[in-house]
């Protein structure tokens, strides 16, 4: 069985082994120019504050929510993050972990756990199956966008100021060129294949490590019989090779209260058996108000590592917008961690060519997915 404990080992080890051999290697590159990556605190594992609403995420001097306030978070701030805990939960909410940092402790769930891991650029793109460019993931806790076109076309753009223009760690999307500037910083062109309402950015090639064909190869393709199930009671999803288990983690699935507090069907994951019909290494999400509506809406550009199973583009798929995981809080997909959707994304079929990074099934024998609510 894969669970978390042995990823976390095998990438601390992988990380620790890095770091003497890498960190000589980038030096050169890294102390050539001023740099954004020397912003952050340093530490081993970072938490970037992922609420946008200004003095809403408070550092208290214990773990629960009647402690005195220290201070209050900035958007987009990044901590330490020395461990998490288990304390009192705010009324109303089920999660009662929280982040142990160096000035006191932080709610877990508004708080992504990221890290700072700057890579040297590639100077040439590479060339798969006749294209030239590369899918990349961010390695720090976030980095700025430079728009290429003079207008904006997404409404997340739209809405927020250029200075807030920002990817952030986990991200995933599709780099077509590559710079260097007029101040000697190579960047990367951004160019989302999936979704993509006509934005192209520029961005720092240092925040980004690039994914290797090899990363996306299948997991135990031979086997047949695997399934997943989603149990929403639980907030919980197991992959299953026929009755042997080999995969767990926590989900966020549909909203079940309205910001009100009342009961609402209108964002449920659907119940039933359903079959992957669609897998996108990223994809640009929108819908709702993005989408012209008055009910509110989303609009999330490089949602990496998607696998829908129902209509409306209901799948599951990486979540770097809150650390919630166990509480419902979707539109209808099933929030899961970068780790667990790119593990899930591999395991499951139909298989995905690392260029077009897309593929669409509709044949009815891809991995099934069932989605559960029991009353027990």
């Amino acid at each position: 069985m894969h669970d978390k404990k042995d990823r976390i080992s095998r990438r601390t080890f992988l990380k620790q082994s890095l770091n003497s051999a890498g960190a000589v290697a980038l030096a050169p590159y890294l102390n050539a120019k001023r740099s954004i990556l020397d912003n952050w605190p340093q530490g081993e594992m970072l938490g970037r504050n992922t609420v946008y609403i200004p003095s809403q995420l408070p550092i208290r001097s214990r773990p629960s929510v009647d402690s005195e306030v220290i201070r209050y978070l900035k958007e987009d701030e990044v901590v330490i993050w020395r461990r998490e805990v288990i304390g009192q939960a705010p009324i109303g909410r089920v999660n009662k972990r929280w982040v142990e940092t160096d000035d006191g402790y932080i709610y877990s769930p508004s708080l992504q756990e990221v890290r700072n891991v700057p890579n040297e650029p590639e100077s040439v793109l590479p060339e798969v199956n006749g294209e030239k460019g590369m899918w990349v993931e961010v390695t720090i806790p976030f980095v700025p966008l430079e728009l290429v076109n003079t207008y904006p076309q997404s409404p997340w753009l739209q809405n927020i100021s250029p200075s807030l223009w920002k990817l952030y760690y986990s991200q995933v999307i599709w780099v077509d060129d590559i710079r260097t500037n007029e101040n000697g910083v190579i960047q990367y062109r951004l160019n989302e294949l999936y979704g993509n309402p006509g934005d192209i950015f520029w961005a720092d090639a240092s925040a980004f490590r690039v994914i290797s064909p090899e990363e996306i190869t299948p997991i135990r393709p031979e086997v047949e019989n695997k399934k997943i199930v989603v149990n929403v009671n639980q907030q919980n999803l197991i992959c299953y090779e026929g009755n042997n288990e080999v995969y767990f983690c926590q989900v966020s699935t549909g909203l079940k209260l309205d910001p009100y507090g009342n009961p609402v069907d209108d964002y449920a994951t659907p119940v039933g058996i359903h079959w992957i019909h669609r897998k996108l290494i990223s994809l640009h999400m929108s819908g709702g108000g993005a989408a012209g509506r008055e009910d509110g809406g989303w609009d999330t550009n490089g949602v990496g590592w998607t696998t829908m199973f129902a209509s409306g583009g209901v799948s599951i798929h990486s979540t770097f917008w809150h650390n919630d995981f166990g509480t419902p809080k979707s539109h209808g997909c099933v929030n899961v961690l970068p780790e667990d959707a790119k593990w899930i994304f591999c395991w499951t079929s139909p298989q995905v060519a690392y260029f077009p990074g897309d593929i669409t099934d509709n044949t009815f024998r891809s991995t099934n997915i069932d989605v559960i609510e029991p009353l027990y």
